[in-house]
């Protein structure tokens, strides 16, 4: 195990942070978990405020919310529908000291987002729509599932107020109303700002 002082001071590689997960994790790293440096810069502008609450739909293993939790002094919310994947982010989050997040266990359509400021979505559904995204075989999955779970967070952000941050990752974009603007990008334009300005 990485050290909780490295972990808390993210004074740690990509490689070495992903060492505290088993090893069939591990081995989706690249394609389904966020680096840290992603990570950091996409928490930071949606955590601006101390208290902001931080939802990432689809977390996974949680690296997202605990990098964004131990970088800044927003609270971050991991929905995953996964349950062996929520009970080890919270297992993990509490061996670390991380007090600021918690992981829950999940549909995304069962979340309203009007009980968060901001949102983190590092696209979810696209495991739906293509077999080699796949995290495992434990879920169903299907176009149709991948167009109502965009319906749904189109929905719900359509419902925020002015001003609501939303960072994207590979995201199709689908699931971004007209409401929402482009406020900067990076990492080559695959990591979009977002804010709500109508």
């Amino acid at each position: 195990m990485i050290s909780k002082e490295a972990i808390l001071n993210l004074e740690v590689t990509d490689e070495e942070f992903n060492l505290i997960y088993p090893e069939r994790i591990r081995t989706l790293a690249k394609q389904q978990w966020t680096p840290l440096d992603v990570s950091k810069l996409a928490a930071k502008y949606l955590a601006e405020k101390p208290g902001a609450r931080v939802l990432d739909i689809g977390s996974g293993v949680g690296k997202f919310c605990m990098v964004g939790a131990t970088s800044t002094e927003g609270v971050f919310t991991g929905v995953e529908q996964r349950q062996d994947l929520v009970e080890m982010s919270n297992k993990l989050a509490k061996y670390y000291g991380i007090k600021n997040v918690k992981y829950v266990h999940s549909n995304i359509t069962d979340i309203a987002f009007t009980d968060f400021d901001a949102f983190y979505f590092f696209n979810a559904f696209y495991e739906n729509i293509d077999r080699d995204a796949m995290i495992d075989h434990t879920i169903e999955r299907g176009i149709q599932y991948y167009n109502m779970y965009n319906r749904y967070v189109s929905g719900q952000l359509a419902k925020m107020p002015v001003d609501t941050k939303l960072v994207t990752y590979w995201s199709s974009l689908g699931e971004i109303p007209g409401s929402y603007e482009i406020q900067f990008e990076a990492f080559e334009g695959n990591l979009k700002f977002w804010k709500k300005t109508s």
